[in-house]
């Protein structure tokens, strides 16, 4: 067996694959970044130890958004801003599922139906928290969009991370009255409602493709979308504001595959883990043609500039600076401390548990840079397929 990451997937049976398949320009950006990510197409540096001389050549991230080697700091970084923004109350995961019925539309226009996705969601929020039954206020909460299962196939949905309670118009902090944030089964029909509603108005505007164009089609489709309750999902509530970082950052960031769970190459298969038991937490290995595998990851390639991470209600952009200093004043929380800029080695002691700079053989003396290292602009193909 051969031991790969996805850059080995990709290089391995990339050229049979781009020589049977057509490739859209978005996926061939993301396959171009992956293979030249830590390479010395993108250029780096030269490192030399300042004691025992040992040197070493470190390369540049590709820092693209779907690459499993580039999440990490990324992550950090996010969540780290995400700090000064966290509430002091108990937080709520909620998780809303398109069912797989919409698979074929998503994949021929992925834009709108996302972009009809997080309508839909965060209006269904803003309406159980704005009314008084639950809430009467406006809430604070991130939707972050997953497109993917275990086995990379098909599975759209919004992980909402919302805090418990909402800021009333009179300043007061409203906090949840039974225990629990909003009831999933009124979430679902509504969530449902209003995407189906956006689903029509795309059809009325002519944004869907030919699949629902005759009215016959369309209706057969939407019986479809109400034969089964739509599946919201409530975890149960999150500590305090340390834990609730921990969390999110364990969804914000997450690519749809990463390269731990890559067990290696054989023959003309691609082995890697998935989750036998989500209840117990065993791994089973799946093993799937190198083709289906690449056909697999690149259906979770979202289109260009597209936002997977939103925030609204006292999170949103427009609002956020004055509501978020309104709910501390009404829950009585002093401001946040000023936001700390974090050094690489500091990042990298922390998260890796290493000293970055130290060097590993003779553990005395420090890394230096001693010459730049261009890219390699005859192995850049920044407009063309992959080679």
């Amino acid at each position: 067996m051969k031991a790969a990451g996805l850059a080995g997937v990709l290089a391995t049976f990339g050229q049979a694959y781009l020589a049977s398949k057509p490739l859209a320009r978005g996926a061939a950006r993301v396959w171009r970044a992956i293979l030249a990510c830590r390479t010395a197409i993108l250029g780096g540096h030269v490192e030399t130890c300042d004691h025992c001389g040992t040197t070493r050549h470190v390369y540049h991230s590709c820092r693209n958004r779907h690459c499993p080697q580039c999440q990490t700091r990324a992550k950090e970084a996010w969540v780290a801003a995400r700090r000064r923004e966290v509430l002091p109350v108990p937080y709520f995961h909620l998780v809303f599922t398109l069912p797989h019925d919409l698979n074929g539309l998503i994949a021929a226009a992925p834009r709108p139906l996302y972009e009809t996705l997080f309508a839909a969601v965060s209006a269904t929020l803003t309406e159980f928290a704005a009314n008084p039954r639950h809430l009467g206020g406006v809430s604070a909460f991130s939707l972050v969009l997953h497109t993917w299962k275990q086995d990379l196939g098909r599975h759209v949905h919004l992980h909402a991370l919302v805090a418990g309670g909402a800021l009333a118009a009179s300043g007061e902090w409203i906090s949840p009255k039974k225990g629990f944030l909003f009831p999933v089964r009124a979430l679902s029909r509504v969530f449902r409602g209003k995407f189906v509603a956006g689903l029509e108005a795309l059809r009325s505007a002519e944004r869907l493709p030919g699949l629902v164009a005759m009215p016959a089609d369309w209706q057969r489709l939407r019986q479809r979308l109400y034969v089964h309750d739509w599946v919201v999902y409530a975890k149960p509530p999150l500590g305090g504001p340390e834990a609730v970082l921990d969390y999110l950052g364990r969804y914000t960031h997450r690519v749809a595959i990463s390269n731990e769970r890559i067990v290696g190459i054989e023959g003309n298969d691609v082995l890697f883990r998935v989750r036998a038991d989500s209840a117990s937490g065993k791994k089973r290995t799946l093993r799937v043609p190198g083709a289906e595998f690449i056909d697999r990851f690149l259906q979770h390639v979202l289109p260009a500039g597209f936002k997977r991470i939103r925030h609204y209600g006292l999170l949103s952009p427009a609002r956020k600076k004055v509501a978020l200093a309104a709910a501390r004043v009404a829950l009585a929380v002093p401001p946040p401390q000023a936001a700390v800029i974090e050094s690489v080695d500091e990042f990298m002691q922390r998260v890796a548990h290493i000293e970055h700079a130290r060097c590993p053989h003779c553990k005395i003396g420090q890394f230096r840079v001693v010459a730049i290292l261009l890219p390699e602009r005859n192995l850049r193909n920044p407009r063309g397929p992959p080679r």
